[in-house]
């Protein structure tokens, strides 16, 4: 097979050596690459590199600076984490290894490419490699989209005496990633919210006086993407594909990693098409996963202004685990030692067993089970489902247990199966559940809300959408409906009268059935969510416009409540609308503040659901970055939810200042006694109900093996 190679960076080159030590006919164009500067290599890229040559290996081994410690330099102060492999190596160091053994391998190499369409017609693959700014893919019918950065990046050099890789974090968000990729010589990558007049100097300042050079050319940093990455028998390869921050190191790998897919796929697959869609179809997942991490590891640098000021070695934490892909469980395997001075914190608990306390309520530990609809009550009266739900995950271990959203009247519903706190036969049948909590020592509490709009639906096995019949008029801020559901009554000052005084009633109803804790129901585009986002406040009234404005309904719902319950009060709010001139992450730091001087002591901070149009960003933990700015920003205890699974997860959260509290939901479906496990799985002494005291000390096998059964002759 005759192939051409369109790029002469890491991955054009080794796909360059594998396809041509693969028997393939193999040409490559390198129009010139970067030079000078340096790359990184983490443990796992320098075995990505051994799998495509040994030789290769071998020598950029020989050529590399290498270190196992990340230092961060903090006001003054150097902390040191230990237990990271890595290796730095010039680009073109590295692009001379590569380009020698294509040489061996007889790749014909040349400078300027013939034009695509000779080539495609000429060769039976082209792969384009041709970088960041790929003519090829930017001419093609490839589906590029790109995701601008905040912040403004330059590359530049610099003979800084550097043992190993070294964040300095200084002043106004300013970042300064520093790294060795020779004998005397290293890269500084100097990022900052807003390009600086004098780069140089203020990189030399914070390398305590180091002599630094470069063209202190601005940029500023692209995530790209593409719908597809082949057209025909032309192929796109690394960063031609996609983009990965340079805070977390990993293009060179997946541009490698790319290669060695791509030369598997063509010796493999019976035909060219079949091939180039297996690699593509390969490469997808691990491309996506490693984008969702350097984006969370981006967004952290770009935030670094409002994290500034915490306790340091908070700080550094958060900062070593801003990928979400580096955890406290693998901090601590790495370097105890280091980790240890952040755990301190919680008095030497593991983290989610910490307790926690709230306006004179203490929870044992920090797990919360999550609100969960269960759409099973009868004309709103919770019956032995929601005793034995409810009661099981109150065995199981977790500081707080959630009640699923409490209607407080019947309008007020989602479906006609959700519970709700209108009436007192309701508040005797809460009661039988909170009794039942109590008595095994565990806190639970009531979420009250309003469906608004997105109310006199269907059970989701029933299908989710409206009611066609039994249903009723839903309400909301402005006549505008929720994707196909009904359009809502637009509430006049009557309505809001008589919505409040149902908060009112049902929270003292929430008092009377034992509660410990109230939460108000302020996210995922129900009534009160509906006021705040201006997706669908269009009033022009003083309950919209502004976001004081727009809040003003919610607030005033909150306050009323606060003067009729002593408790702890929670808001569950939606941090952002995934949706472009929606509700914003600077909205709902405003908001936290606002519904903290009405009376709320948590924030449970969750996002998205109030529009049919939201996009999020879905990843594992991936709401926790709302709940922490809002807690650092507007100084108020928080909540985190949203795809956290682990006790390494919870642990990473709290260690890391994400969040004061963690709710599970979807795990605590899975498993009712998801602390107790957890607890035990990882050697935590904790107390077990006394009735389940005999399965503590083992866990029976998920499966048993098959028996197969044979008829006998």
């Amino acid at each position: 097979m005759r192939v051409a190679v369109v790029g002469g960076g890491p991955g054009g080159l080794a796909a360059a050596v594998l396809l041509a030590r693969g028997g393939h006919e193999v040409a490559l164009w390198d129009r010139g690459s970067a030079p000078g500067l340096g790359l990184v290599l983490s443990g796992d890229a320098l075995d990505t590199v051994r799998g495509v040559d040994a030789e290769i290996h071998a020598r950029v081994l020989g050529q590399a600076a290498r270190w196992d410690t990340i230092e961060t330099a903090l006001g003054g102060e150097l902390y040191r984490a230990g237990g990271h492999v890595f290796a730095g190596i010039g680009r073109d160091a590295l692009a001379a290894i590569l380009r020698d053994r294509a040489s061996a391998l007889r790749v014909r190499l040349g400078a300027e490419p013939p034009p695509l369409d000779e080539l495609a017609a000429g060769y039976d693959v082209v792969v384009a490699a041709d970088g960041v700014h790929s003519a090829i893919r930017d001419s093609g019918p490839y589906g590029v989209t790109r995701q601008d950065g905040r912040n403004a990046y330059v590359w530049l050099g610099t003979d800084a005496p550097l043992p190993a890789f070294r964040f300095v974090l200084g002043p106004d968000g300013v970042i300064v990633h520093a790294y060795p990729h020779g004998p005397g010589v290293g890269t500084v990558v100097l990022e900052a919210p807003e390009p600086l007049a004098d780069p140089l100097g203020v990189a030399g300042a914070l390398l305590g006086g180091a002599r630094v050079w470069g063209d202190p050319v601005w940029r500023s940093f692209s995530t790209i993407s593409v719908g597809t990455w082949r057209a025909g028998n032309v192929v796109l390869l690394g960063d031609a594909a996609h983009t990965t921050h340079y805070s977390t190191g990993s293009g060179t790998k997946l541009a490698i990693e790319d290669a060695i897919a791509l030369a598997s796929a063509l010796a493999s697959e019976p035909s060219v098409p079949a091939a180039l869609k297996a690699y593509e179809d390969a490469r997808r997942p691990a491309v996506a996963s490693a984008q969702r991490a350097a984006l969370a590891s981006q967004g952290w640098f770009e935030d670094l202004r409002w994290r500034l000021g915490t306790d340091p070695e908070e700080l550094v934490f958060g900062l070593l685990t801003r990928s979400r892909r580096i955890t406290h469980a693998s901090l601590r395997a790495r370097d105890p030692e280091s980790t240890a001075a952040v755990e301190k914190r919680f008095g030497g608990s593991p983290p989610l067993l910490a307790p926690f306390t709230v306006r004179g309520l203490t929870l044992e530990n920090r797990i919360v089970v999550s609100p969960t609809a269960l759409y099973s009550a009868d004309d709103g009266v919770p019956g032995d489902f929601h005793l034995v739900h409810l009661g099981a995950r109150a065995l199981g271990g977790a500081g707080l247990v959630m009640t699923e959203m409490v209607a407080v009247s019947p309008d007020a519903r989602i479906t006609l199966g959700c519970p709700g706190l209108w009436t007192d036969q309701q508040a005797t049948a809460w009661r039988r559940i909170t009794e039942f909590a109590h008595a095994q020592g565990t806190r639970i509490g009531v979420q009250l809300g309003h469906a608004g709009r997105k109310g006199s639906a269907h059970r989701p096995w029933d299908g989710g959408g409206p009611l066609a019949e039994g249903g009723w008029g839903t309400l909301g801020p402005s006549a505008i409906p929720f994707g196909s559901f009904p359009t809502p009554h637009e509430m006049t000052p009557g309505d809001l009268r008589v919505v409040r005084q149902d908060f009112v009633a049902a929270a003292r109803r929430a008092s009377e059935a034992g509660f410990d804790l109230l939460e108000l129901h302020l996210a995922h585009g129900y009534l009160l969510s509906s006021f705040l986002t201006p997706l669908s406040n269009h009033r022009t009234d003083h309950h919209g416009g502004s976001l004081p404005n727009r809040a003003r309904f919610p607030l005033d719902v909150l306050a009323a409540v606060r003067e009729v319950w002593d408790g702890p009060l929670s808001a569950r709010i939606s941090a952002t609308d995934w949706v472009d001139g929606g509700f914003t992450a600077d909205d709902a730091v405003e908001l936290a503040r606002l519904l903290a001087a009405a009376g709320a002591d948590l924030i449970d901070v969750s996002t998205g659901q109030t529009s049919s149009d939201a996009r999020p960003a879905y990843g594992r933990t991936y709401q926790v970055p709302f709940s922490e700015r809002i807690r650092r920003q507007a100084g108020v205890p928080t909540i985190a939810v949203g795809a956290i699974s682990s006790a390494d997860d919870v642990n990473t959260i709290l260690l890391a200042g994400q969040a004061d509290l963690c709710a599970l939901g979807r795990p605590h479906l899975h498993d009712p006694a998801w602390t107790l496990h957890a607890a035990a799985e990882n050697g935590w002494d904790v107390p077990w109900p006394v009735q389940y005291r005999e399965g503590r000390a083992s866990r029976p096998p998920v499966s048993r093996p098959a028996v197969v059964h044979r008829k006998s002759r």
